[in-house]
């Protein structure tokens, strides 16, 4: 490549086909239940799941420490980003973190940027794993 303009076009469509889930924009900044997909907590594997079609699926993984739940990493399909779906798994598993009085830490950076867009949801969070950034 010979320009900055080149490089610059080369990593943004990296980066476009690698990052792990769309950018994190919400419909409804507000509302913590109410998805459109059925969301099911799947405590076996340590994951809330969406069956988003006939073989595609959509996990945010979890794992426990302790007293901690750590959100480690979502998961959308290609064919089915940009529609909301791991928006939907965020809301579900921060509603039953609410429910079971769990302390989240966000490992997964979809997630931690759901919690800065949607404040009322960052009570959830372990402040031990916020005051060690």
């Amino acid at each position: 490549m010979h320009s900055t303009g080149a490089i610059r076009a080369q990593v943004q469509d990296d980066w476009n086909r690698r990052r792990p889930v769309a950018s994190p924009e919400f419909n409804s900044p507000t509302s913590l239940v109410g998805t459109s997909l059925a969301v099911t907590h799947n405590l076996a594997r340590q994951r809330f799941e969406a069956q988003a079609g006939e073989s595609a699926s959509a996990f945010l993984s979890y794992r426990v420490e302790g007293e901690r739940v750590i959100l480690e990493h979502t998961f959308v399909p290609d064919a089915l980003r940009g529609q909301g779906i791991a928006a939907d798994l965020v809301r579900v598993a921060l509603d039953e973190a609410r429910q079971r009085h769990w302390k989240i830490v966000p490992r997964c950076s979809y997630v931690a940027s759901f919690i800065e867009c949607h404040p009322e949801c960052a009570d959830l969070v372990d402040r031990r794993e916020v005051d060690l950034n």
